[in-house]
């Protein structure tokens, strides 16, 4: 069986929320699709050792905010490779409740939905829910959606372990690059010669030079989980 035809499939980049009682959660998805048009319905696969697959279970409500393809990797960082049981995901960024008392994020977002579940399918990792669109709209007619393929290519993000799809294999760096460094949990390139000057590294700074206490700007992920290209 050739898996690399899986590849051919296309994908976006979302974020799904939900509620437990008065806590939000939410996460990066790639699998999120209409079913029907009437009555409007959406589906989404969701891992289940995610807190949101809990939360979704628990009120049987979800959101589906589509990100921009401009959107920063550490906002992707956030809600892609931060656990929900460990930080606050909705405590620093701007977000609305919806209709369905879930919250719709409105940084980067340039389109949401609201669905209350109406079934879900037991797909042995992950878990399928189908749900009832109640509610949606566009933000921003202007920026186009973030699709995975742009995502894996071009802002060269890596893909979290409980992704439901088939990976591609990561194409070998060539020798110009053997001197940056990836983050093995989120896909971050550290270039020496870019630096990290948002977080006071300076453009030619290698990566050997950097402080002990420096940690990947996306996911957070220390200097030990980062490994040389080539």
């Amino acid at each position: 069986m050739n898996t690399a035809a899986f590849h051919k499939i296309s994908y976006g980049l979302y974020v799904i929320s939900s509620r437990k009682g008065d806590k939000f959660n939410g996460q990066i998805a790639n699998t999120v699709f209409q079913v029907t048009s009437e009555p409007p319905t959406i589906g989404v696969s969701i891992n289940k050792q995610n807190l949101t697959h809990d939360y979704i279970q628990d009120s049987g409500k979800f959101t589906v905010s589509v990100t921009s393809k401009s959107t920063p990797m550490p906002f992707i960082g956030l809600f892609g490779f931060k656990g929900g049981r460990d930080v606050d995901k909705f405590a620093d960024v701007n977000y609305k409740i919806g209709e369905t008392g879930v919250p719709v994020l409105l940084d980067n977002i340039i389109a949401y939905i609201e669905a209350e579940v109406i079934n879900s399918l037991d797909c042995s990792s992950h878990r399928i829910f189908i749900g009832k669109v109640v509610n949606c709209d566009v933000l921003d007619n202007n920026e186009e959606p973030m699709t995975y393929a742009y995502y894996h290519e071009v802002k060269r993000g890596k893909a979290p372990k409980t992704a439901p799809t088939y990976l591609k294999e990561e194409p070998k760096p060539t020798a110009e690059k053997s001197a940056n460094y990836v983050c093995s949990v989120c896909g971050y390139v550290y270039n020496p010669e870019k630096g990290d000057p948002e977080n006071g590294i300076k453009p030619g700074t290698k990566f050997e030079d950097l402080p002990d206490d420096w940690t990947c700007p996306v996911c957070g992920a220390d200097k030990s989980q980062f490994e040389k290209e080539g």
